[in-house]
C-alpha cells in the first residue's frame, strides 16, 4: 500500500514538473519572438512552430495570446526587479548604481523591438496595466531612493525635488519607445537611452558627483572599446 501511494505521488509530481517545464519553454520562446518582432507581429502559430509543438498544447497552458503575454511580461518585470535590487546592494554609491542599471538597460534594449511597448499599450491593456504598475510603483520608488542616497552622500545637489525628478526619469524612459521620437532619429534604442540617462545624471550631480560620473563614464567607454577590439 505504501509503495502504491509513493508511486502515485511520484507520478503526480512528474506531471506537475512536466507541465511547469512546458509552460516555461512556451514563455521563453514567446519572449524571444516578442522581443525580436514585437507583440502584434507574432502569432500563436509562430510560437508553436518555433517550439515544434501544436497550438493545442500551448492553449492547455494559456487560454489565449493575451494571457501568454501577461505571463511573459510578469516574468520579465520580476526578473528586472530582481536585477535592480541586486544592483542596489552591490553598488558602491548612488552614481555607481545608475551605471550598473545602465548596463542592464543596454543588454535589455539591444534585443528589444521598438514597437513592443506601443503594441502592449494598444493591443494588450492587461499586460500594459501590469507594466504601468511596475513603472509607477517599483521603478519610481527605486529612482527616488537613489536620489535620496545620492543627496545624503553629497553626490547629488541638495535642492533636487525628489518627487518631480523621480517622476521625470520614469516618464523619460517611455520617450525612447515613442514612435514619433525614435523613428525620426538615426539611433538605436540603446544609444537613445544611454544619452538620456547620462544627461539625467549630469543634471543631478554636485561638483563631487560630477567628477565621479566622468570617472565611471570613461571607465565604461574603455571597457566597451576593449571589448570591440577583442571581437
Amino acid at each position: 500500500m505504501e509503495t502504491l501511494v509513493t508511486l502515485k505521488v511520484s507520478l503526480v509530481l512528474h506531471s506537475i514538473m512536466t507541465d511547469f517545464d512546458t509552460g516555461l519553454r512556451i514563455r521563453e520562446k514567446a519572449r524571444d519572438l516578442f522581443m525580436q518582432y514585437g507583440l502584434r507581429s507574432v502569432s500563436m502559430d509562430d510560437i508553436a512552430g518555433g517550439l515544434g509543438m501544436s497550438k493545442k498544447t500551448i492553449y492547455q497552458h494559456y487560454a489565449d495570446k493575451d494571457e501568454l503575454i501577461v505571463a511573459v511580461i510578469n516574468e520579465e518585470l520580476q526578473h528586472n526587479q530582481t536585477l535592480c535590487e541586486q544592483d542596489r546592494k552591490i553598488s558602491h554609491n548612488a552614481i555607481h548604481e545608475i551605471f550598473l542599471a545602465l548596463d542592464m538597460v543596454v543588454e535589455l534594449f539591444s534585443t528589444m523591438n521598438p514597437s513592443l511597448i506601443f503594441d502592449m499599450q494598444k493591443y494588450h491593456p492587461n499586460a500594459f496595466l501590469r507594466f504601468q504598475r511596475h513603472k509607477n510603483d517599483f521603478l519610481y520608488n527605486t529612482i527616488r531612493d537613489n536620489l535620496e542616497r545620492g543627496i545624503k552622500a553629497g553626490l547629488y545637489r541638495e535642492d533636487i525635488n525628489l518627487d518631480i525628478m523621480a517622476k521625470y526619469r520614469v516618464e523619460s524612459m517611455m520617450l525612447t519607445f515613442n514612435p514619433d521620437f525614435h523613428t525620426r532619429l538615426k539611433y538605436t534604442l540603446v544609444q537613445i537611452e544611454e544619452e538620456l540617462i547620462i544627461h539625467f545624471l549630469y543634471g543631478l550631480a554636485s561638483p563631487k558627483g560630477y567628477k565621479l560620473i566622468i570617472k565611471y563614464h570613461q571607465e565604461r567607454i574603455k571597457i566597451n572599446n576593449d571589448g570591440k577590439k577583442q571581437m
